[in-house]
């Protein structure tokens, strides 16, 4: 059971007449997602090139679709609003993909979304059954549950796969499914760098393994669902049979995700092999490297080192190069 989204989730997009939403949304629907409308104010009552229904509001979309995941391609400054409406109108898994959300806004989106979730207890140990709302990102490529080649991919009629669901910006066609894998074993991954999780993707298919769920948790300081949030449903899902974690400079989230792997070591409720890769090894201090939150601070603090030391000290199998990501993922598993 994958975690997050499964092929019968349905998808709607925020901002899908714009360029990018209406490029991802034919790149989402080729690839098998349930797409099922989009919303963009103004233009409610018409449809999109794909023929799907355009509405006003997410929760008319909601309303008449029956949607539970949305993602978001709308410009910065409206970002914060369109993913508040989304939860507001009961959307479940809420990918941002826009990039540049203003630091203040996240904050804000935050402390709304920590107050609505406060009501719904969090398990103690491994769970993949996320009742609460997830927030993926901002500044992500989103969530993908993949599933087997049935198709072409070259449109809605002739879709990728029959059995998994993309939700964002990542190439469908490099992951692969538990039933095309030489070695019958599937890993989730879970990073703050888009183009590292395809990186890992890729590395890993070669090598064999599936992917279960591969979710771009984002790469700015303020943002949705945590390592420790998705390591937790991952942990817990039966067809996950590793765990690969990419972080970088900046913050603490790292650590205390070494933390929370070591504690659940501990109490017997994470038995999974884990591996990991730290980018920014050579980043200078107080100079940001790419992301928003991949910065190190002045006293020394959210370092590469710092974070490897407390993921090696868990029993992580860490990657000293993202070459050696999947390689340090088959070790991790005893296969290599």
């Amino acid at each position: 059971m994958p975690i997050l989204i499964d092929a019968s989730t349905k998808v709607i997009c925020q901002g899908i007449t714009g360029a990018f939403g209406a490029q991802h949304t034919r790149g989402c629907l080729h690839y098998g997602s349930k797409i099922v409308g989009g919303v963009t104010p103004g233009k409610g009552g018409s449809k999109d090139d794909n023929n799907l229904p355009i509405f006003d509001t997410v929760h008319r979309a909601v309303k008449t679709t029956g949607a539970t995941a949305t993602m978001i391609f709308v410009p910065p400054a409206f970002a914060a609003d369109a993913m508040l409406e989304a939860a507001a109108a009961g959307i479940k898994v809420i990918c941002c993909i826009t990039e540049g959300v203003p630091v203040q806004d996240m904050i804000r989106v935050r402390a709304v979304l920590d107050e609505m979730n406060g009501t719904i207890a969090t398990p103690a140990g491994p769970t993949n059954a996320w009742d609460k709302i997830a927030l993926i990102g901002p500044n992500c490529p989103g969530v993908i549950t993949p599933g087997p080649k049935t198709g072409g991919g070259t449109g809605p009629g002739d879709p990728y796969t029959n059995a998994g669901c993309k939700i964002g910006i990542m190439p469908g066609y490099i992951h692969t499914h538990i039933s095309e894998a030489k070695l019958g074993k599937a890993v989730g991954i879970v990073s703050r760098s888009g183009t590292l999780t395809y990186e890992a993707v890729w590395q890993t298919s070669q090598r064999g393994l599936a992917q279960s769920t591969c979710v771009g948790i984002g790469g700015d300081p303020v943002r949705g669902v945590s390592h420790i949030d998705v390591l937790r449903m991952m942990a817990a899902d039966p067809h996950t049979h590793g765990l690969l974690m990419i972080g970088e400079i900046g913050g603490s989230d790292e650590e205390a995700a070494a933390a929370f792997i070591s504690e659940e070591k501990k109490a017997g409720r994470l038995t999974k092999p884990v591996a990991a890769f730290i980018a920014g090894i050579t980043a200078p201090p107080g100079r940001r490297m790419g992301h928003a939150g991949a910065i190190i601070e002045a006293g020394g603090q959210g370092t590469a080192d710092s974070k490897i030391k407390a993921l090696q000290a868990a029993g992580v199998e860490v990657a000293l190069s993202p070459a050696d990501m999947g390689a340090a993922m088959m070790k991790a598993m005893g296969l290599g």
